[in-house]
């Protein structure tokens, strides 16, 4: 979808700045909302939280921290799966006389859950469309939904570097609607060609692209 959340190529957001010895977290209070949504029960679609956040409004999204985006997502997704009340969330105490839920992840399996190797890659029987060094176009595209095509990307040329086998499409999967896995590639963008002539002519982005993002040139 197009939305405030897709910042690739934007001005006027000011600089970006560099911390030196950056943290893992500023506040105890982010590593807090870290750990809460990794457990919680909603956190098997990672495309679905990704999506959420992408639905915080436009001047919300942007005077949010990193991490009040994440606890903003994950309480809206407690509430649409019924599994807290508002009044819960503002409280931070369960409703009296409310069921006591089991957690999805317990205290002593969180290093083995967060160790262990994970992947979306999947089998699929469909060839893939395109081969590197194939010149394909990112495909000029406006979903109502949840994408990982950047909106700077579309509608330029690009060059096929690698194949990396079918993955799970987020276009899909975030909306509930399967898996649907599909070919991913990274494909190479010349600067000039994302930004136009005053770009670095050296440059280039390379970005993870889904075959049904690209046509072939």
């Amino acid at each position: 979808m197009n939305g405030v959340h897709d910042m690739g190529g934007m001005h006027g957001l000011g600089p970006t700045p560099i911390e030196a010895d950056e943290p893992v977290f500023h506040h105890r209070w982010e590593g807090r909302v870290h750990a809460m949504t990794i457990a919680s029960p909603t956190r098997g679609n990672i495309d679905v939280g990704r999506h959420e956040r992408e639905l915080i409004p436009g001047p919300d999204y942007l005077s949010m921290s990193y991490y009040q985006k994440w606890f903003a997502g994950l309480s809206t997704l407690l509430l649409k799966a019924t599994l807290v009340t508002s009044r819960e969330i503002a409280s931070g105490q369960a409703a009296p006389g409310s069921a006591r839920g089991t957690p999805r992840l317990a205290a002593a399996d969180v290093t083995e859950a967060m160790t262990r190797p994970s992947s979306y890659l999947r089998e699929v029987t469909a060839p893939p469309a395109f081969q590197p060094g194939d010149q394909v176009r990112a495909k000029q595209m406006n979903p109502p939904g949840h994408t990982r095509l950047p909106r700077y990307a579309r509608g330029h040329l690009g060059v096929i570097e690698r194949r990396h086998g079918a993955h799970v499409l987020p276009d899909s999967n975030a909306h509930g609607l399967g898996e649907d896995p599909r070919h991913l590639y990274t494909v190479v963008f010349a600067a000039r060609e994302l930004w136009g002539p005053d770009a670095p002519a050296r440059d280039s982005v390379r970005l993870d692209l889904w075959e049904p993002y690209l046509e072939r040139a």
